[in-house]
């Protein structure tokens, strides 16, 4: 057999996550000489060996990588033999930075496996990890990626821990987070005021949540709010603390096994629950789980994770559940600083349990449903940022700064986009803050330097407020095209496509507002070729948090002045003043701009079906209609009509409301009456997709916008489309709300004037 010698580059998420060490015993184990070393781009190694040695060596590189690296590239080149004697760990070189860095990640079966050793020196140690596991994302204060660079810097290791880390055949060689009790962080469990609570800072936080406390845990990027959720008063409290009045609380448990105890799980949300990254999946709820109503009210599904610490597997010994809630006071950002968590949920939580290891970079849960067998983002943040979107070709670098709510910005470099973790509303000041650390943070762990800043189109955003703030080029990007171009750009989409653009709210270059929208185009240009019918916002935004406003638009868009005389429950509770009051608004546009948004048209059907007159939390109303409408039962829906002028198509949403009206009026269940609705919305939608694609030639659809989390709807849109020949493309990688929206802004600005 020959004798050959390779040299080969690795790229991604290489570094940090034990790929040298495992590099070495591959080599070994195949009887290879040379070297490997960490570079500015990744890895790189030459391996010299038999040819037969060296086919299985690469093969196993990417087949048998470590659990936590994530290989966007591997290039192999054969080069002169140098009869090299050994294998060799070799120093890091130096040079411009091109690293991807490791998000965090929960704890590993064998370090688990020893958590719970007696025989073990890191014996129930909450913070026991290697380099399978463990903290990264939400410790990095710094590149290069090492020790000093992240809070660990701030315990240096004992001899035992510094031999681990220093030998190549262990597990733990160069895990940044090494640690074990003697050199390591330490737990503490205090008051709401501060007072040292004596005993086992665990054993003591699991005695106060069995007696219904509420308890504060630090977890890897901030703090959780714990509570019983078999204690219905304990919730209860929570949620009047909290002032969360509806919203479901996540819950967190042991393992698939607790979790099959609670909900119905089938193997693709088993495979995500398991998972390194430790989401929380959307789950349908069993009967008579126990769990207090309280946690999740008027919702059929149940929000759930498994454990993602050592920690949480200590506190979930005693528990078959927990309520594991963001640890902020409603629509602020997740508390991560010690001292400025006891400040604010001290009026929420009665004790803390915390530690000294400082979280660099908060880091919220991320959220998941699954949607014909794949998941579905509601929310992209812990366990999945920063890993990378590979882009269909390099372009210049961009920060994208994202929308007003669900913010997240995004970062390219070459042929990668950097997703943020979720930011909240930045409406909040507290979050606009965030959004500046996180475009600092990120620019700096990333080594990116954009010159182009892009932003939505609308005028009084605050990340519109922000970009403008910079002293970079700004390229404006119109709300649902971004939205297109997000779920084009994860699918590696080039050319023009055909975009159903569906969601509550988006500024429209017509002064109007969008959101029942049919776009053509790419991503350097587009236009609007349908949408729906518009209709008065009554209020404005009063309309978004008062559904009832919405089915009196799409009532008198209908009947006119007869609608505020119909015999409808949503309308009983008007008064004559008042009613006199919105029939001037809407008849005169006083205070009542026009929408062609699909979400709103959701919440008029869900306020009118009697479900929802006011909500508590975005897109409750819908949320509601679409878990109804799964009860329910029909063989047709409600009539719809297609307008055509100058190959631009309306959907006259009037017909839909028609029907549901006469069906209220007759008495129907308002199960099948969501079922149709539901089913109209879907059938025009698709009819729309026909008319459209054939005007202009395009069989290519992709769906995106936030009502796109809907189940239902998704599936009838996507098989009612695919039966009429569409290729159809979803959004697996971000979410189809506005927190996917910056990577559309992103690629939109890569490809405009600015950057060419």
């Amino acid at each position: 057999m020959g004798q050959e010698r390779i040299r080969v580059q690795v790229e991604g998420i290489v570094q940090g996550v034990g790929f040298r060490p495992f590099v070495y015993r591959l080599a070994r184990r195949h009887q290879l000489t040379g070297w490997v070393r960490n570079t500015s781009r990744g890895v790189l190694l030459e391996a010299e060996g038999s040819n037969q040695q060296l086919d299985l060596f690469y093969s196993a590189l990417n087949d048998d990588a470590p659990p936590l690296a994530a290989i966007t590239s591997i290039i192999r080149s054969i080069i002169a033999t140098e009869d090299s004697r050994d294998f060799s760990i070799l120093p890091s070189s130096s040079g411009g930075g091109e690293l991807q860095i490791s998000p965090d990640c929960d704890v590993c079966p064998d370090c688990l496996a020893e958590l719970f050793d007696p025989g073990d020196r890191r014996y129930q140690y909450p913070f026991i990890n290697c380099t399978n596991c463990g903290p990264r994302y939400s410790i990095i204060t710094g590149v290069p990626y090492d020790r000093q660079a992240t809070t660990m810097a701030d315990f240096p290791m004992c001899d035992d821990c510094r031999a681990e880390y220093e030998n190549p055949a262990d597990r733990r060689f160069h895990a940044q987070p090494n640690a074990c009790p003697v050199c390591g962080p330490r737990l503490y469990l205090i008051t709401a005021t501060g007072e040292k609570v004596a005993g086992d800072p665990v054993a003591e936080a699991i005695r106060l949540l069995k007696s219904g406390k509420i308890v504060a845990v630090k977890g890897t990027g901030g703090y959780h709010l714990a509570v019983d959720p078999f204690n219905g008063p304990a919730v209860a409290e929570l949620r009047h603390r909290k002032k969360r009045n509806e919203k479901p609380f996540a819950l967190m448990v042991r393992d698939l096994t607790q979790a099959g105890v609670l909900a119905r799980l089938d193997p693709i949300e088993e495979r995500l629950l398991a998972g390194p990254e430790k989401p929380i999946v959307l789950l349908c709820k069993r009967e008579g789980n126990g769990i207090a109503p309280q946690v999740a009210p008027a919702n059929d599904y149940l929000g759930l994770m498994l454990a993602s610490t050592p920690l949480h597997h200590l506190l979930l010994r005693d528990f078959i559940a927990l309520v594991m809630t963001s640890g902020n006071v409603s629509d602020e950002p997740v508390a991560y600083r010690d001292r400025e968590a006891v400040e604010s949920l001290a009026g929420i939580a009665d004790y803390f349990l915390g530690h000294d290891r400082r979280v660099h970079c908060r880091n919220d849960d991320s959220v998941i449903r699954v949607f014909q067998g794949k998941p579905i983002f509601l929310r992209r943040s812990r366990g999945y940022v920063p890993r990378s979107i590979r882009l269909h070709e390099a372009q210049k670098q961009v920060l994208a700064v994202g929308a007003e709510l669900k913010g997240a910005i995004c970062l390219t470099r070459g042929d990668h986009a950097f997703m943020s973790q979720h930011l909240g509303d930045l409406k909040n000041e507290p979050n606009l803050q965030f959004l500046d650390q996180t475009v600092s943070h990120l620019r700096q762990v990333l080594s990116v330097n954009p010159k182009v800043v892009a932003h939505d189109l609308h005028p009084d955003y605050q990340s519109t407020a922000y970009a403008q703030a910079s002293s970079q080029l700004l390229v404006p990007v119109q709300h649902h095209h971004a939205h297109m171009a997000a779920c084009m750009a994860e699918n590696g989409l080039e050319g023009v496509v055909l975009g159903v653009v569906f969601d509550g709210t988006g500024y429209g270059p017509d002064g109007t507002i969008w959101g029942g929208e049919f776009l053509l185009g790419d991503y350097r240009n587009f236009r609007r070729v349908g949408h729906f019918s518009q209709v008065p916002l009554p209020g404005g935004d009063a309309a978004v948090r008062e559904p009832w406003r919405m089915a009196l638009s799409h009532c008198h868009a209908v009947f006119g002045s007869d609608a505020f005389s119909l015999k409808l429950p949503v309308f009983s509770v008007l008064a004559d003043g008042d009613k006199r009051l919105l029939q001037r608004m809407l008849e005169q546009g006083l205070n009542s701009p026009l929408t062609s948004s699909c979400g709103r048209l959701f919440d008029g059907a869900a306020a009118l079906i009697g479900l929802r007159s006011n909500v508590s939390y975005e897109g409750q109303a819908a949320i509601e209609l679409e878990a109804l409408a799964e009860k329910g039962s029909t063989e047709w829906h409600y009539p719809y009509a297609i307008v055509a002028t100058d190959e631009k198509f309306t959907l006259d949403c009037r017909y839909i409301i028609d029907g549901l009206v006469n069906d209220l009026l007759a008495g129907e269940a308002g199960a099948n009456m969501a079922l149709r609705f539901h089913k109209a919305v879907a059938a025009a939608t698709a009819d729309i997709c026909v008319k459209a694609g054939k005007a202009h030639g395009v069989n290519r659809v992709v769906l995106s916008g936030g009502v796109f989390q809907n189940k239902l709807l998704s599936g009838e849109v996507h098989d009612r489309l695919v039966a009429k020949g569409f290729l159809v493309f979803s959004h697996r990688l971000v979410p189809p709300n506005d927190g996917g929206l910056a990577l559309g802004q992103a690629v939109i600005a890569g490809r405009s004037d600015a950057c060419v």
